[in-house]
């Protein structure tokens, strides 16, 4: 009991605050993609997942793949990164839009102080996506594969700062696609708004003329 407690703290001690600035680092993603962290033009967002074939992870990527343009729109740039080996993710792979990269040995895990506990899949809070991923996705684990990681994410600005950071406290604790985007900061004009055409602008001026 004592080794576990004292794991557990030695990793939380190892998190990354918000405004950290991080090391330049290159990732390869399962299909030979290489990603730049920082990124020098994107924000990257870089969420941490548990094993290859989970089915809250799987449930959660399929909502990110679905608005991923809204991302990409926002200038965000998404990796994931799961803790299975390059050859069980791509058993696993469903053509996601975007970058996905292995850490079988955790490296990225523990430089993150990302963490894994019981509370991943005991916590109630956690229970719905289990069986809305299950009945999506069916078990997915293969063997000798953790099943107890849980889920962080980090937005990370071109010049390497920490815009913000989430560390879950359950297996389905992750920021939403709204999430993501608002706490990057970046503003996405509606498209849906009435725009002022360079026509109308002119007109509005000349009458506020004629009024003085």
């Amino acid at each position: 009991m004592l080794k576990v407690f004292t794991r557990r703290t030695s990793v939380a001690s190892r998190r990354i605050p918000v405004g950290a600035r991080l090391p330049y680092r290159e990732l390869v993603s399962v299909h030979g993609q290489r990603i730049q962290i920082p990124d020098p033009q994107c924000i990257v967002h870089l969420q941490f997942r548990r094993f290859a074939g989970c089915p809250i992870c799987k449930l959660h990527l399929r909502s990110i793949a679905q608005r991923h343009d809204e991302l990409v729109k926002a200038g965000i740039l998404e990796v994931a990164v799961f803790h299975s080996s390059i050859e069980t993710m791509r058993r696993h792979d469903h053509a996601l839009p975007f970058a996905v990269v292995a850490d079988p040995q955790q490296r990225l895990y523990r430089e993150f102080g990302v963490e894994a506990s019981l509370r991943s899949v005991l916590d109630p809070r956690a229970w719905a996506a289990i069986a809305g991923g299950l009945v999506a996705f069916g078990v997915g684990r293969e063997a000798g594969e953790p099943a107890l990681g849980l889920p962080a994410d980090f937005l990370i600005a071109p010049g390497g700062d920490v815009l913000a950071c989430k560390y879950g406290v359950h297996a389905d604790d992750h920021w939403s696609v709204d999430e993501i985007i608002e706490r990057s900061g970046v503003v996405i004009p509606d498209m849906h708004a009435p725009q002022t055409s360079a026509g109308t602008v002119a007109a509005v001026s000349e009458e506020a003329d004629a009024d003085a």
